[in-house]
């Protein structure tokens, strides 16, 4: 065992990973990310011998991948917009469309906006506005109160000052007024279960995945509501099933008919996105 080089190692995790209908190519991102390499300090290490611990560790880790255990949760972080956070069961994996929500929120005026992340998980969007945008108040609520321990130790570890509430939707802020609600709601239509990726739904919280209504639960409370927490002004931003576009559009326009609502497609052209400006 102790003369296993990296290189062994790793194309003994793409044997066994196949052989489980899994992706080959985790066995590369559990090395780099378990030892906190570059691809090219992997290749540079190909030929070196792991140790006995480090051969225990790497398997157990690509054991767990071959049952399906995302290996995001396994590793313990996933990476965002430039930073990795800490994720674990009780948040969704952070993806790279809600980066593009992210992307559209900080092409805003960077002077200081009262921001609120709605439905925070890992505290992704929130920690990484307020990182990117230090003069913004952004606060942050979930109805898990698992997932906002994870999102406070995400902005603690990244240095960011982001306030912290648990509760259902709004309810937390009652009383208050933002220049700029966020959301990653629940969207998916349980009828889409049997479509979705295994690992998906047995390791990841179900309750931050689905909605009522064909999806469109969350959207529906949020457009009953917006006009009572939103500032003059105030916009909502918020990701969308890529089937959901003209739904949405409709509910926040017969809902608030003052309002302008945009949905925005992400890079592979599909509706993704929803701005309602009051």
């Amino acid at each position: 065992m102790a003369n296993t080089t990296t290189l062994m190692a790793l194309k003994a995790a793409e044997h066994q990973l196949a052989a489980a209908g899994q992706e080959t190519s985790v066995a590369t991102y559990l090395m780099q990310e378990g030892q906190g390499w570059s691809f090219t300090q992997l290749v540079q290490h190909y030929r070196e011998p792991l140790s006995a611990d480090q051969l225990v560790v790497y398997q157990q880790q690509v054991d767990r991948v071959c049952t399906g255990e995302p290996a995001q949760y396994v590793l313990g972080h996933a990476p965002f917009y430039g930073r990795e956070f800490h994720v674990t069961p009780a948040t969704l994996i952070p993806r790279p469309e809600t980066e593009e929500l992210v992307e559209w929120l900080l092409q805003l005026p960077a002077t200081p906006q009262r921001v609120l992340d709605v439905g925070t998980g890992s505290g992704a969007i929130a920690v990484t506005l307020k990182a990117e945008r230090p003069t913004w108040d952004v606060t942050a609520t979930d109805i898990s109160a698992e997932a906002v321990a994870v999102a406070k130790t995400n902005a603690q570890a990244l240095g960011t000052a982001v306030t912290f509430a648990v509760g259902d939707l709004l309810a937390p802020v009652a009383g208050q007024r933002f220049d700029v609600i966020v959301s990653n709601p629940p969207y998916i239509d349980h009828n889409e279960l049997a479509v979705m990726d295994d690992s998906v739904k047995r390791f990841e919280p179900a309750t931050a995945l689905f909605a009522a209504n064909h999806g469109l639960a969350f959207y529906q409370r949020f457009a009953q509501s917006l006009g009572d927490y939103l500032a003059p002004h105030g916009q909502f931003f918020a990701e969308i099933g890529y089937q959901q576009g003209p739904a949405v559009r409709q509910l926040f326009a017969t809902a608030l008919p003052q309002a302008t609502v945009t949905i925005k497609a992400d890079i592979n052209g599909h509706d993704r996105m929803v701005r309602v400006q009051l």
